[in-house]
């Protein structure tokens, strides 16, 4: 009898040690959750004891130790946005910034900075927003703080499938798995397990599989009950943590049909370029103009209206992830494929001019228009050489703009950018920045520099080019701040790893003294008046 007594205890002392190191695992490896609702609930916004002084939120560590908070589709914006901190498990408190509204499904977002002490708990903890006029109470037990590098960011429908952007899975350039090894899942609070779908293209972020049943996911109707969407890794039967949902279908709006041609670029702090970029543009032949905002923090949406409301068609997109110029250009390639036949992808800084210009006395839409709307049917992509400009010994931002100010260059030219049709863009949406590739049968032509050229103000005073340091938008680009591949084309001739002026950084870059365009554009667009050339694009 004793003996039995004792197996029994040993039983049950085994059960409990098993059952508390399997509990133990799992609270240690929140971040990564095997597949079920847990690893996607336990990313969702926790039920806060503080909810009343809190608002239902979820946070990711993005970049440069920021912490970006999205408040729950639910949750309308606070009427004070100034109101609010980040409160951490470690108790420390973190002034909280709106960030702006993340889209479809509408919410708002504060960023806030991750404490120095915090950062030394490991593993990272979600933070509350809570009101700042109230005491703070560190969260007890709040979820895994999800890094950056490993999240579902966006997704959008279309017709005939759903396209989800992804960090973390494709981290090398030319390094895609197949998409076999991945499933959509997609859950609400009526299929906690959720329901799969096939992916049919796995190609740098971007991950395309099939619509869903929705019935089967969603069990009260896709209106009345919203519907998360993540990616499984089949073989480590594990989801990613996402913040992105199965919506509609929905497209850039088409106002007064579809335009021959549109421009989208990627903008970050860059409202004193604009208004030049897009009236210069304008006059040229780009009808629709498509802004993905990288987290811009000077009053992007003023000048955007302005420009409407001088009739200008431009939309800006909250487009709040970094390192992600690949996927942004992606997404617009769908999102904008039912309002623009032809696409052209330059930076704000970057103007097309062609030397078969310079007679004319002003300009014209049919100097962009003609060529692409006579072009063959099979043709998919036009490229165009680039010549980047230094800082012509400027030392602030020129006040009659960027073209007038910066008019020394290097002689060589360097890269292209790209004018593309939608409808060409191979289902993978899969690009270089510069250009796509394209679906079989279309081709790509490439111009030469005599009759279209990409002037790019690269190298600008150095107040402007340090403010773009830090902000390297491609995926594949180095950080200047690495100390890694220093011959790489991408790093500038001569700047070392920190924000450092180099010595004689305004005459740098200067081999060819190159005034057409900016000649041009005082003819095209020059203002007199008693103090002299006045640009319209003047703040």
């Amino acid at each position: 009898m004793a003996r039995k007594k004792s197996l029994r205890a040993s039983f049950v002392y085994v059960v409990v040690t098993v059952f508390f190191l399997a509990s133990l695992y799992h609270y240690l490896n929140g971040a990564v959750s095997t597949f079920s609702s847990a690893a996607i609930v336990s990313f969702s916004a926790a039920k806060s004891p503080f909810h009343r002084r809190s608002l239902p939120s979820t946070a990711v560590l993005v970049h440069d130790w920021q912490v970006l908070v999205i408040l729950t589709p639910e949750t309308p914006p606070p009427p004070d946005l100034t109101a609010y901190s980040c409160v951490f498990h470690t108790g420390e408190i973190s002034p909280a910034k709106f960030s702006g509204m993340l889209p479809y499904p509408d919410r708002g977002t504060f960023t806030c900075l991750f404490p120095i002490r915090a950062r030394r708990r490991s593993p990272f903890r979600q933070p509350i927003l809570s009101l700042r006029k109230l005491p703070a109470t560190a969260p007890s037990s709040p979820p895994p703080l999800p890094l950056w590098s490993n999240l579902v960011y966006d997704s959008l429908t279309t017709e005939s499938d759903v396209v989800l952007f992804v960090k973390g899975i494709h981290t090398r350039q030319g390094a895609n798995r197949k998409p076999i090894e991945f499933r959509c899942v997609f859950f609400s609070s009526s299929a906690a397990d959720g329901v799969r779908t096939a992916v049919t293209h796995s190609k740098q972020e971007v991950f395309r599989c099939g619509r869903p049943n929705i019935t089967a996911v969603n069990s009260v109707g896709a209106e009345t009950e919203l519907v998360r969407v993540s990616l499984e890794i089949v073989a480590e039967n594990r989801v990613v943590p996402s913040v992105a949902y199965y919506t509609p279908p929905r497209r850039l709006a088409s106002h007064g049909g579809k335009s021959l041609l549109c421009a989208s670029t990627m903008v970050y702090d860059v409202t004193k370029y604009l208004k030049e970029w897009v009236l210069y543009h304008a006059k040229i032949g780009v009808e629709k103009f498509l802004l993905y905002d990288n987290g811009s923090d000077d009053d992007l949406a003023k000048t955007v209206a302005e420009l409407a409301d001088d009739g200008f068609d431009v939309a800006a997109y909250n487009w709040r992830w970094p390192k992600t110029q690949e996927a942004g250009f992606s997404h617009s390639a769908i999102y904008a494929s039912e309002a623009c036949t032809w696409m052209i992808y330059i930076d704000v800084d970057e103007f097309v001019y062609s030397p078969s210009w310079n007679n004319l006395t002003s300009p014209s839409p049919e100097l962009l228009q003609l060529g692409i709307e006579n072009s063959p049917d099979k043709l998919g992509q036009i490229s165009i050489n680039c010549r980047e400009f230094g800082p012509s010994e400027q030392k602030i931002h020129p006040v009659l703009g960027v073209i007038y100010g910066y008019d020394c260059r290097r002689r060589l030219e360097n890269r292209h950018k790209s004018v593309v049709r939608l409808s060409a863009v191979d289902a993978s949406l899969m690009n270089a920045i510069h250009h796509f590739y394209l679906k079989e049968g279309f081709k790509t032509r490439r111009l030469n520099t005599t009759a279209m050229v990409v002037n790019h103000y690269k190298y600008q005073a150095w107040p402007e080019f340090k403010a773009k340091f830090r902000r390297r938008v491609s995926a594949y680009v180095l950080d200047w701040t690495q100390k890694m591949n220093p011959k790489s084309n991408d790093r500038t001739p001569g700047l070392g790893f920190s924000p450092v002026e180099p010595a004689g950084w305004p005459e740098k870059f200067c081999e060819v003294r190159d005034e057409a365009l900016k000649d041009l554009t005082i003819r095209w667009f020059g203002i007199e008046s008693e103090f002299g050339i006045k640009m319209p694009w003047e703040r």
